[in-house]
């Protein structure tokens, strides 16, 4: 495989797989509640703590149940671009004298807006005028500056021995996570909930134009403008057509204001799911949690997404003229991580395209040699809380083309549907489901992860466990059924990138 080719399909199934289905957890419930200590705020904000004290450390995962689905059009992008602004610092960190650069960034927000309306002119636009205002503006943007003290937020942490501080967004979810020794708990309440508390959206239009540069860098990766555009065509009402990063005339005319409601609205102690793992005492947990994180204002839990995506009346189809290898997504509507289905999804993707072992690699790969990868995936688990898509991928080898592989593909579902899988098959997919799991919850981080995202999706972060019986029902018939249910032409969409000619 060339080089060009392995890395682009790194970043395609890295893409995809962020969405990927979590399997099941092999342990006893009964014996794990114990470790487990669950209490929920005046406020709403709900804490789930296990204790693990096999080492000094302690693993923390802030889960805000909010989204890019939760924005409005013309204001795409919002959701990603607090995430980069969530690490800017409060009132009392991040800079010097917070009430001088405040008067700075009000004189900003005012000259921008005068900017905007210019600019909305047109070929009519007064250049002198957008010069000047310009100008303005920067002046303005360094008296703020001088009040920075840049990284205090993240410095603080590296010098308590924090690791791994990070954060991230999709569609239906934004996390941020980090791990620090067992003696530096108040310190993270401290920190956390004074970023929730009192956040200052720092470096404001600085930080924006770093998005906009990612959201540059996308649109000329042929497999980003695949993806973004094979979402769009499969999502004609539910915003999961939208992309995470947002659209680039969205994000450069995003204000300050627009930013701040937002948080208003979505960042309520009622929408946060906090899990704390590692060596911590529960007792001294609720202590802080309530001096620290009860200081965050009640509020009502924000709405769901209420449109649903109509059913698909008929095959939809994309394509990307690039140059870059040819690429086909087949993907089929599928329900959500709650529906009864869902398990029978998680062995699907099992037999047919996890490993050298699976349906999809023996034939295309390894006898048919049409493709240099074949895989199947299924679009739930850590961003997903909507139906969303089951999607079938290949990659053609030298010589073979889209056609060939998305017929091949097809040749593969249909015995899905006609055919049940062997025993085999199925007591594979579900050994490696389990084993998948345990090794992912073998770490804090990956623990606390898992318990969030449960507990904020499907209510109840005993569901975790309840995976592993649902996936031990599924049988033979089961998966017949639901191929023969969901993956039909007319609830199917094609993308494909088409080798531009040189």
């Amino acid at each position: 495989m060339q080089c060009k080719q392995v890395i682009s399909l790194m970043v395609l199934t890295t893409w995809l797989m962020g969405f990927a289905g979590f399997p099941s957890f092999a342990q006893d419930l009964a014996e794990f509640e114990k470790k487990v200590t669950e209490f929920t705020l005046d406020n709403g904000l709900k804490f789930i703590v296990v204790e693990r004290r096999e080492a000094p450390v302690v693993s923390f995962m802030t889960y805000a149940d909010v989204g890019s689905v939760d924005e409005k059009k013309g204001i795409t992008g919002l959701a990603h671009l607090f995430e980069h602004l969530a690490f800017k610092g409060t009132t009392t960190v991040g800079a010097t004298n917070h009430e001088a650069e405040k008067a700075a960034f009000e004189k900003m927000d005012q000259l921008f807006l005068e900017i905007k309306s210019e600019r909305r002119k047109g070929e009519r636009a007064d250049k002198a005028r957008l010069e000047e205002l310009q100008m303005q503006f920067e002046e303005h943007q360094k008296e703020a500056e001088k009040y920075i003290v840049p990284h205090e937020f993240d410095e603080a942490i590296a010098k308590a021995g924090g690791v791994g501080l990070n954060a991230d967004t999709a569609w239906d979810r934004t996390r941020y996570y980090y791990s620090l020794p067992s003696n530096k708990l108040e310190l993270w309440m401290c920190l956390e909930s004074d970023r929730f508390l009192n956040p200052v959206l720092r470096e404001f239009y600085k930080e924006r134009d770093v998005v906009a540069e990612e959201r540059r860098l996308s649109e000329n990766n042929p497999i980003s403008r695949l993806v973004e555009d094979f979402f769009a065509t499969a999502f004609k009402a539910h915003p999961y057509g939208e992309p995470v990063i947002g659209h680039m005339s969205d994000i450069q005319t995003i204000t300050r204001q627009e930013a701040e409601a937002f948080f208003d609205q979505y960042y309520r102690a009622s929408n946060l799911t906090i899990a704390i793992v590692g060596d911590v005492d529960p007792k001294q947990v609720r202590e802080f949690a309530e001096t620290y994180f009860g200081r965050l204002p009640k509020g009502e839990k924000p709405e769901p997404v209420e449109t649903i995506e109509p059913e698909q009346q008929g095959e939809r189809r994309c394509s990307i003229v690039a140059q870059s290898q040819p690429i086909v997504i087949i993907g089929y509507h599928r329900p959500g991580i709650n529906h009864p289905d869902n398990a029978g999804f998680d062995a699907i993707t099992d037999i047919l395209g996890v490993g050298r072992t699976s349906r999809l690699y023996k034939s295309m790969v390894r006898d048919q040699k049409i493709a240099i990868a074949a895989e199947a995936l299924s679009i739930t688990g850590a961003m997903i809380k909507y139906p969303n898509l089951f999607i079938f991928l290949s990659v053609p080898a030298k010589g073979h083309t889209n056609e060939e592989n998305e017929q091949a593909l097809y040749a593969e579902i249909e015995k899905l549907k006609t055919e049940l899988v062997t025993p085999e098959e199925l007591e594979k997919a579900k050994t490696r489901t389990r084993a998948d799991l345990i090794r992912q919850l073998d770490s804090n981080s990956g623990l606390a992860a898992q318990l969030a995202f449960y507990e904020a999706v499907t209510f109840d972060w005993r569901n975790l466990f309840h995976q592993l019986d649902q996936i031990d029902q599924v049988t033979a018939e089961d998966i017949r059924r639901v191929a023969n249910t969901y993956f039909t032409n007319k609830n199917k969409t094609v993308g494909t990138i088409v080798t531009e000619e040189e």
